[in-house]
C-alpha cells in the first residue's frame, strides 16, 4: 500500500508535456465528457463499453423536500450517516475502557460541535477564496478534516476533563470513530467532483466536466483532457484498513492514548502522500498544510508511542483506567442507573397490564411511588454507601491531616455516647429498684 501511495505522489511531480502526451484522452471521448456534465466517466476502465467507461450521472442532491424546495446533498447526508456509525460504535466501546457512557456524552456533544466549527475556520484561515464572514454557509462545502480533529479534541477534552473521565482513555474510543465517519463521508467528495487529484491512465482515473473545467482553469502544468486520481476513493479506503487495524489491535493497547497515537501515525502517514497528488489542497506559503500536518503527526506519534511503552514497561504500578478505582465507581453508577430504568419501565408496563385487564392498580402504584417517586432513595445512593472504591477515591483529594482529625473527633463522640448510654441504663435500673 505504501508503495502505491508513493508512486501516487510520483505521479503529482512529471513534466506538462509528459503528462499531456502519455494521459490525454481521445477528442471523441473529451467531446463526449464535456456534452454530458452531469455524468462521471472511467475512460480507461476495461476494453470495451461498459457503464463505468461510458458514465454513469451522479446528482450532488440527494432528494428535494417538497413545498418548501429543500435541498439534501449527498455530501451532508454522508457525513451524518458517517457521525451516526461512529457515534454507535464509540459508545459500544466505551465500557471496555473503563468510560461510564452518560459521563461521556457531554464530552461527545462537544466534540461533535467543536468539530465543525474548527473544520470550517480551519478551511477559511488557509483558503485565500473565502473569508470568514462564509463562516456560517456550511451547505456550500469547505470543512476540513485535520480542523475538524484539532476541534473535536479540544472542545470534547475539556468537557470530558470536566466529567472526570481520563481524557487519553476516551481518545482511544473516539480514534476508530474518526476512521468511520472519515472512510464514509470521503463519498460525499465523489458526488461533489471535488478532492481529486493529478492527472493519470489507471484504469479507475475518473473524469467530469467539473474535472476538466478546473483543471483548465487552475493546473496549466496538467493535461484537462485526461481522468484524475479519485483521491477521495484512495482515502476512504486507506481508513477503512486503518480502521480494522485499530479496532482488531484495541484490545492489546499498553497504555490509555495508544490507540489514539496509531491512528495519528496511520492516517498521518496515508494523508501524506494522497496529499501529494491532490490539486486542491490548501497552502501555507507555497507548503500543502495537510501534507505538513501529516508528516509532524506521523513523527509525533512514533516518537511518543516508544516513550509510552518504555514508560509502561518501567512503572509497574501502571493501570489502564478501566482498572482504577475510579473507573469501576463510575461504571457501578451506570449499571445502576440502568437497573433503575429497566425497573422502572417494567413496573410501568405492569401497571398499563393491569389497567387494561380492569385489575387494581393500588398496590402497583404505590410500590412505584416508593421505588421512582420524588422521595425514593436514587441510585447513585446506593453506590455511595455500598462501593468503598468511592471513598477511597474521595480520600485522595482531602487533606490527610483534616481527615486523621475527623476520624479522632469521631472516636471522641463515640466514646461520649457509650459513656451517656451507661448513664441512662444506670438511671433506668435504679428507677425500676424503686
Amino acid at each position: 500500500m505504501t508503495s502505491f501511495l508513493m508512486t501516487l505522489a510520483a505521479s503529482a511531480s512529471e513534466t506538462a508535456s509528459t503528462v499531456a502526451d502519455k494521459f490525454a484522452v481521445s477528442d471523441e471521448t473529451y467531446h463526449k465528457v464535456m456534452q454530458n456534465p452531469d455524468k462521471v466517466f472511467f475512460p480507461n476502465f476495461g476494453g470495451g463499453d461498459n457503464v463505468l467507461s461510458e458514465g454513469f450521472t451522479v446528482n450532488r442532491v440527494l432528494f428535494t423536500i417538497p413545498g418548501i424546495n429543500f435541498k439534501v446533498y449527498w455530501y451532508g447526508f454522508l457525513i451524518a450517516v458517517g457521525i451516526l456509525l461512529a457515534m454507535i460504535y464509540g459508545f459500544r466501546k466505551m465500557r471496555s475502557v473503563g468510560i461510564n457512557p452518560d459521563r461521556a456524552t457531554d464530552g461527545v456533544i462537544a466534540g461533535f460541535f467543536g468539530a465543525l466549527a474548527f473544520a470550517r475556520l480551519y478551511y477559511i484561515l488557509f483558503n485565500s477564496d473565502i473569508s470568514l464572514k462564509e463562516f456560517f454557509n456550511f451547505r456550500e462545502g469547505g470543512l476540513a478534516i485535520y480542523g475538524g480533529i484539532i476541534g473535536a479534541v479540544v472542545c470534547g477534552g475539556i468537557v470530558i476533563k470536566l466529567r472526570k473521565i481520563k481524557l487519553a482513555a476516551m481518545l482511544d474510543v473516539v480514534a476508530p470513530c474518526f476512521l468511520i465517519g472519515q472512510c464514509i463521508g470521503r463519498w460525499g467528495n465523489f458526488f461533489n467532483q471535488e478532492a481529486f487529484g493529478a492527472t493519470t491512465d489507471l484504469p479507475w482515473g475518473m473524469m467530469s466536466s467539473k474535472t476538466v473545467n478546473y483543471l483548465a482553469e487552475n493546473c496549466r502544468e496538467l493535461s484537462f483532457k485526461a481522468p484524475v486520481h479519485p483521491c477521495f476513493l484512495y482515502e476512504s479506503i486507506w481508513c477503512l484498513a486503518a480502521f480494522i487495524i485499530l479496532h482488531i489491535y484495541f484490545k492489546h493497547r499498553k497504555f490509555d492514548g495508544e490507540v489514539f497515537l496509531m491512528y495519528a501515525g496511520i492516517y498521518g502517514l496515508g494523508r501524506f502522500f494522497i496529499e501529494a497528488t491532490r490539486t486542491d489542497s490548501l497552502y501555507l506559503m507555497n507548503i500543502k498544510v495537510s501534507q505538513l500536518v501529516a508528516g509532524a503527526s506521523v513523527i509525533a506519534a512514533l516518537v511518543l508511542i516508544i516513550i509510552f511503552r518504555n514508560m509502561v514497561k518501567r512503572n509497574d504500578d501502571y493501570k489502564l483506567f478501566v482498572d482504577t478505582d475510579l473507573s469501576k465507581t463510575q461504571l457501578k453508577e451506570y449499571d445502576s442507573y440502568e437497573a433503575d430504568k429497566k425497573a422502572k419501565k417494567e413496573l410501568k408496563k405492569k401497571i398499563a397490564d393491569a389497567e387494561a385487564a380492569g385489575e387494581s392498580t393500588v398496590e402497583l402504584k404505590k410500590e412505584y411511588e416508593e421505588k421512582f417517586g420524588k422521595n425514593a432513595k436514587k441510585p447513585s445512593d446506593d453506590v455511595k454507601e455500598d462501593d468503598s472504591s468511592s471513598e477511597s477515591y474521595k480520600s485522595i483529594l482531602e487533606d490527610d491531616d483534616a481527615s486523621e482529625e475527623d476520624t479522632g473527633e469521631k472516636a471522641d463522640d463515640d466514646k461520649e455516647a457509650d459513656e451517656a448510654d451507661k448513664d441512662n441504663d444506670t438511671t433506668e435500673e435504679e428507677n425500676s429498684n424503686e
